[in-house]
């Protein structure tokens, strides 16, 4: 028989998800539900998403969700005001001990919020749901500041030889061809991340601009992205922005993010035109944050691999 979770364990999810409802009623944030199939998807070069193709309708092709942002900024154009949602979301390519092709995401909009304010309230969730891991006075510091601490380089300004000789003397093996930004996320993933929260909650906030994403851009000297990310115990929980409201630039951004997929040889789904109108229509200053579910449980439950928390693991499923 296939193994399955224990009672124990889904009474442990069961009661996180009843706390995290509880929390967000306590301060007025709505629930609400937006489609786990759309017509379109993120165009983000980094993250593979799930394509459906219909036996019955030769015409028809869709994407399963790697997050709800989509449609619940569309909901916050349309005055739905404060908004969280808890579901499954998908992305391809992904598996591994902290890595599930489907997973649980807690999404939230603060309307009127930016990215500090959102880090303060991330920080309180947190303690709700892992005290024992967050216990301490939440640490905030910069990207910069975390790259010039652990690897004596500037993610800002530096090139990427610097990037690479920094991560050589870490004996981190480079693949023959990467991009810049590629060597930062290597970078952080291998030296910076694992140094990252083991005396509590910590976020890495003020992003590169080129890592902006769906961000709203700080200026300054060069400019960042007002972008943030929370780990605990070396573990990545989440990635926050104050949201980036400009329909224009989005639509440059996406132009970018398409062209890159096309150079790579990757899927190019079409772009999301109808979030693109909501952002003309006017999007809310606000900020959110994307929150993984199963990797708080993991840490909650003091599990390795986050196929040992979830209800049943995919290869358990005929």
């Amino acid at each position: 028989m296939a193994a399955v979770a224990t009672r124990e364990l889904l009474q442990r999810r069961a009661d996180m998800l009843a706390q995290i409802r509880s929390f967000f009623a306590q301060r007025g944030v709505l629930e609400v539900d937006t489609p786990l199939l759309a017509h379109t998807t993120t165009l983000d070069p980094a993250i593979a998403s799930l394509e459906v193709r219909s036996p019955l309708d030769r015409h028809f092709r869709g994407y399963l969700q790697t997050s709800p942002e989509f449609a619940m900024k569309r909901l916050l154009a349309g005055g739905a005001g404060d908004i969280y949602q808890l579901g499954h979301v998908f992305r391809d390519g992904e598996s591994g001990r902290q890595h599930l092709r489907e997973f649980t995401m807690l999404e939230f909009y603060r309307v009127g919020f930016d990215e500090h304010r959102l880090m303060d309230e991330v920080a309180e969730l947190l303690s709700l749901l892992l005290p024992a891991h967050c216990a301490g006075a939440a640490m905030r510091i910069s990207y910069r500041e975390a790259f010039l601490t652990t690897g004596k380089v500037d993610p800002l300004i530096d090139a990427a030889d610097d990037i690479a000789a920094m991560l050589r003397a870490h004996d981190v093996a480079i693949p023959q061809t990467m991009s810049r930004r590629e060597l930062l996320d290597l970078a952080l993933a291998t030296v910076v991340m694992p140094a990252l929260g083991h005396a509590g909650v910590c976020f890495l906030h003020d992003y590169p601009a080129d890592q902006a994403a769906l961000a709203a851009l700080n200026a300054g000297t060069p400019p960042t992205a007002a972008r943030f990310e929370v780990f605990v115990n070396g573990m990545e929980l989440g990635n926050g922005y104050r949201e980036l409201t400009d329909a224009v630039e989005q639509r440059r951004r996406f132009t970018a993010e398409r062209e890159a997929r096309l150079a790579a040889g990757l899927p190019t789904p079409p772009v999301d035109e109808a979030l693109l109108a909501a952002l003309a229509q006017g999007l809310p200053e606000c900020a959110g944050i994307a929150l993984g579910v199963d990797r708080m449980l993991m840490l909650a439950a003091g599990a390795t691999n986050i196929s040992d928390i979830v209800p049943m693991a995919f290869t358990d499923v005929a």
